[in-house]
């Protein structure tokens, strides 16, 4: 690629995506590939994986923290957070079905997803700390499986 290229595709890339994008993919298509702004169609890829795993965390702190809600204060149970419970299983199972690569990823940073959830719901619901348990009470594949709801 020539400089003055790469500063032009910089530059698209800056300021209009979109049309950077299309560009790119037009590049691509024909095997353009000189043509092509690598390092930031590189850093792109990148960003698309670190923003599955980042939606995954965030989708599973919200349904455990819901989880925990439902069950320790139940006299406040409502259709809102039993729907916020099924979207987010939902988004997850999404994810884990259209990327298997993630099941592993969900194990490893389940724990730490609990922990949020579990201060979340401290500060939620105003009740101790102490009252949730140290250690997710849900095994991972109950905590997303769509029937279920502790009691």
């Amino acid at each position: 690629m020539t400089p003055e290229l790469e500063t032009t595709q910089k530059s698209l890339y800056e300021t209009d995506y979109v049309r950077w994008v299309e560009i790119t993919a037009e590049q691509l298509r024909n095997q353009n590939y000189a043509s092509v702004d690598w390092t930031n169609l590189i850093e792109e890829i990148e960003d698309m994986s670190r923003s599955g795993r980042k939606s995954l965390k965030n989708n599973l702190v919200v349904l455990l923290l819901h989880l925990l809600k439902w069950q320790y204060q139940p006299e406040y149970r409502s259709g809102s957070w039993r729907g916020s419970i099924r979207e987010h299983r939902r988004r997850i199972n999404d994810d884990l079905k259209d990327s298997p690569s993630l099941i592993p990823y969900l194990q490893e940073v389940f724990a730490e997803c609990y922990a949020n959830a579990r201060l979340q719901a401290a500060d939620e619901t105003s009740l101790s700390l102490e009252n949730f348990p140290l250690d997710c009470p849900y095994a991972r594949e109950l905590a997303i499986d769509p029937d279920f709801l502790p009691d």
